[in-house]
């Protein structure tokens, strides 16, 4: 008799419902990738600025002036590919590799949605999706499946649920609950909407949605799952997605998590999706289902599923490395990336660099148009690692020019979520003399309010 986690692990299920998903999921990813490029994002992101501003360890990912649409090119066949299932171990690692290279390109461009897609498109690298319903099982008999290991397809529910929950974890904080922010900032600006337009400008509103959307990212996993809600739940997540489509610009994510939520039904249900596109694109499903009922489940190794369990285990525990660093998150945001933590804040920020020569007392201030965009500047003027990337940029550039030595300061003040203009960072702090790491940056000016919560 094997151990109930051998049992969960060499447990079969029907390979229908990762079919479905890859499908949907390639192709979602087509769209998205054309809409980029369709809007001018790649020239105005990517190829208009002077400078990037780079992740801690990735300074090396740049863009690569013209072959950076060969990038995106790639990133998009490879999409179709995972979509087809057609040469899918290829295919899946190049999209994971090409679209994680655009999200490292520019810190500026983050989002929670681009790293979820990373997540997903990693962990599809070890998942068989596929084996049931692609181009490859067609082409060869012996890779396809009917049946594949029932965790390969809990371990997408287990990321998803891990994405929602941790949201609305991150909404229970005396901000979001009780001052309506930024919703408060936020909705009222939707005054031009049919309907609901009127609605958005009261106070209440702003509150029923703060409560209403903390209670939704916490019970929406467990309602999934469970199969008596499960209609329910995804109606729910329907309304929920295209509402905050219609609200806030935020793309083809709402979608993206829409259609992911659709791996939660059952076999039966994506049977029925399947059939669907078998009449449309003339394939013989159910002769196909024939031939593969008989044949055994597909198997993974051991080493997958360790490479599985840990990637899931890092997911459970890197949103909860704030706790290291001491001040408020909101504030100094060290730990705030990569952790789920969804449209919880409204930062606007000030931020005149002063360039000193130590040697003869004299200093200019920088016109930060000069080298950034007005997005980067506003995404640098809250952000303290974007001040001090900055800062050492300006060092190396006027010390190209033949300014030097030099020191760098900067009189920075952030509002946060409605509040008046605080100091930022200590202004009589050379930045030239500080290094980017993971340790706690203590040129940060202290946050002179508190936001109680998770």
């Amino acid at each position: 008799m094997g151990s109930p986690l051998a049992k969960y692990l060499d447990k079969p299920t029907e390979a229908a419902p990762l079919a479905v998903f890859r499908i949907f999921f390639g192709l979602m990813m087509v769209g998205s990738l054309l809409r980029f490029w369709a809007n001018g994002w790649i020239e105005k992101l990517y190829l208009e600025p002077t400078f990037h501003f780079s992740y801690y360890g990735f300074e090396w990912v740049r863009p690569l002036g013209a072959f950076t649409y060969v990038i995106f090119l790639v990133c998009g066949l490879s999409a179709l590919g995972v979509a087809l299932g057609f040469k899918y171990r290829l295919s899946i690692l190049t999209f994971f590799l090409s679209f994680t290279y655009i999200e490292l390109m520019d810190k500026t461009t983050y989002l929670n949605h681009y790293y979820f897609i990373s997540c997903v498109s990693f962990l599809m690298l070890f998942l068989p999706a596929h084996r049931y319903f692609s181009v490859d099982a067609w082409r060869n008999k012996k890779l396809a499946a009917y049946y594949i290991p029932s965790w390969t397809i809990d371990s997408i529910k287990v990321l998803l649920g891990i994405v929602y929950f941790y949201a609305g974890l991150a909404k229970l904080n005396s901000d979001w609950l009780f001052r309506a922010m930024p919703l408060k900032i936020w909705l009222p600006s939707n005054y031009d909407l049919p309907l609901l337009g009127t609605i958005l400008q009261e106070e209440w509103a702003h509150f029923a949605f703060s409560w209403s959307g903390a209670l939704y990212d916490l019970s929406i996993p467990f309602l999934l799952l469970y199969r008596k809600t499960r209609w329910f739940a995804f109606a729910m997540v329907v309304i929920f997605h295209v509402l905050t489509r219609v609200l806030f610009p935020i793309g083809i994510f709402p979608f993206v998590m829409i259609v992911s939520t659709l791996i939660f039904f059952d076999a039966k249900f994506h049977h029925r999706i399947l059939l669907f596109l078998s009449g449309v694109f003339r394939i013989g499903k159910e002769k196909w289902d024939a031939v593969l009922l008989p044949k055994k489940k597909e198997k993974t190794t051991s080493m997958v599923k360790w490479v599985v369990a840990l990637f899931i285990g890092i997911q459970f525990l890197l949103p909860w490395r704030y706790v290291l660093y001491p001040g408020e998150l909101f504030w100094t945001e060290e730990g705030f990336r990569f952790s789920w933590r969804v449209m919880l804040m409204e930062k606007a920020g000030y931020a005149q660099f002063k360039v000193v020569n130590p040697a003869t007392g004299n200093y200019f201030y920088v016109d930060n148009s000069d080298f950034l965009t007005p997005f980067q500047e506003k995404q640098m003027s809250f952000q303290p690692d974007f001040i001090l990337e900055y800062a050492h940029f300006l060092g190396d550039q006027f010390k190209a020019q033949g300014h030097g030595p030099l020191e760098i300061y900067v009189e920075s003040y952030v509002a946060l979520n409605g509040r008046m203009s605080q100091p930022f960072v200590y202004p009589t702090v050379n930045l030239l003399n500080q290094r980017e790491s993971f340790a706690h940056k203590t040129w940060i000016v202290p946050f002179q309010d508190e936001i109680k919560g998770l």
